[in-house]
């Protein structure tokens, strides 16, 4: 199982993620995040590191001139998008970069399947997070898993949403042909945006044991 470490700031914690073998790093570029990259890390920086870590560009409703320009100055390996992107908007991505769009699960009787069925063709991952009074992601909450069993989900996707430490022994309990990865941010922080080093290596050796 995958591992995605999102909203990183600092550069040492990159190469940090990189040394512990972790899959991806998430880098937000929406400015209205405690995370943003913006301002804390240089893409000159970015750009030369010589890394495995995929690093993932997060956005929210940019357009797509916007981010290609990010992506080029930050050679981004993957697009996130976790606004209201069309299909067609992430049709164009996906045809210059991999593209994960994520989708907001409410605690309702809305079928995952009917969620994402228009974007079925034009992404390559999805990402699962949580939805709470109709607030998207961020809110440290977890939605409830078992939709994912009962969905027919045919794309890679990662779980979001109020993943903690302990979590990793119900995480290997979720069976999903298609369950590719986890993403953690949070509840894995000193503070918004500073990791906590520790937290993320013992959750992955209890997830990859």
């Amino acid at each position: 199982m995958n591992i995605k470490v999102c909203g990183i700031t600092q550069l040492k914690q990159l190469q940090q993620l990189d040394g512990m073998d972790i899959d991806f790093a998430g880098l937000i570029f929406f400015k209205g995040s405690p995370r943003y990259v913006g301002n804390t890390l240089s893409a000159r920086d970015v750009k030369a590191l010589d890394a495995d870590i995929r690093k993932v560009g997060v956005f929210v409703d940019a357009s797509v001139d916007e981010i290609m320009r990010v992506v080029d100055d930050y050679a981004l390996d993957i697009v996130q998008l976790h606004g209201d992107e069309s299909p067609a908007q992430c049709e164009e991505l996906s045809e210059q970069i991999e593209v994960i769009k994520v989708f907001s699960i409410p605690d309702d009787k809305k079928d995952i399947d009917e969620i994402v069925a228009d974007y079925d063709d034009v992404c390559d991952y999805y990402l699962f997070d949580t939805s709470v009074n109709g607030v998207k992601g961020g809110t440290g909450k977890k939605f409830d898993w078992k939709k994912l069993s009962k969905s027919k989900i045919e794309k890679p996707f990662f779980l979001s949403g109020g993943i903690e430490p302990d979590d990793a022994v119900k995480l290997k309990g979720i069976k999903h042909p298609d369950f590719y990865g986890v993403d953690i941010n949070s509840l894995f922080e000193k503070e918004p945006g500073i990791k906590d080093m520790a937290k993320i290596l013992q959750f992955k050796l209890a997830l990859k044991k």
